[in-house]
């Protein structure tokens, strides 16, 4: 079985920027101040990972709860509505249908952002088997949430290509043991994105570069 395990935010949708406003606000309502750019650079790893990465806060702890769920609910109220997906995005994934690939959400997302990002980018009737990050105990860049995609897919690693946009996906893909292809539509570079097998701009142009790219080889 092949498939293709999908990012969504910063691949599909370009939310990233947003993802991270919502956490200084969150942080801020809490009396926290913490680096935008810090949060930015962060965005792709789980909050369990980001938050004690730009704070001495742990997501664990009651702070820590108040903080994420207080992000969960100024991102959706405030950002979500005006998300919007990047631009062929819906194609490529018909592509990778018509070329008998399963796909899988491998995403660091909340479950109940989800369906709602997935339908900003205009393939949520596309994509059936889904994780976020109610499914894995440890979030990306560790490979729990790749895996539980993969499991989903009933695909093998080495029949398995990722799309990510992050240094995280990177990671997370190659500790599950398969190949990944990089975008920088979520804000890093190709150098940034080292490990990918290869890198485009964005799905838009992946697609016109499809049939030169690993998707038609594999």
């Amino acid at each position: 079985m092949k498939a293709v395990i999908l990012d969504v935010d910063g691949t599909l949708v370009d939310s990233n920027d947003s993802h991270a406003h919502a956490w200084v606000m969150a942080f801020g309502e809490a009396g926290i101040t913490v680096d935008y750019d810090a949060v930015r650079r962060s965005i792709g790893m789980g909050g369990d990972k980001l938050m004690p990465a730009v704070s001495d806060v742990e997501e664990s702890t009651p702070l820590g709860k108040r903080i994420s769920t207080r992000r969960g609910e100024i991102f959706q109220s405030t950002y979500l509505p005006a998300l919007r997906g990047f631009s062929g995005a819906r194609d490529l994934l018909q592509r990778f249908l018509s070329d008998g690939y399963v796909l899988a959400v491998a995403s660091s997302a909340a479950e109940e952002e989800l369906q709602p990002l997935l339908e900003r980018a205009a393939v949520a009737d596309l994509v059936h088997r889904r994780t976020s990050s109610d499914d894995a105990d440890n979030s990306k860049p560790d490979p729990d949430i790749v895996n539980a995609a993969l499991k989903q897919a009933g695909a093998d690693p080495s029949g398995a290509i990722m799309l990510g946009d992050t240094p995280y996906d990177v990671e997370a893909a190659l500790r599950a043991g398969i190949r990944i292809v990089g975008v920088e539509s979520g804000g890093w570079t190709e150098e940034e994105l080292e490990g990918a097998i290869a890198v485009y701009r964005d799905v838009s142009h992946l697609l016109v570069e499809y049939e030169r790219s690993p998707f038609a080889r594999a």
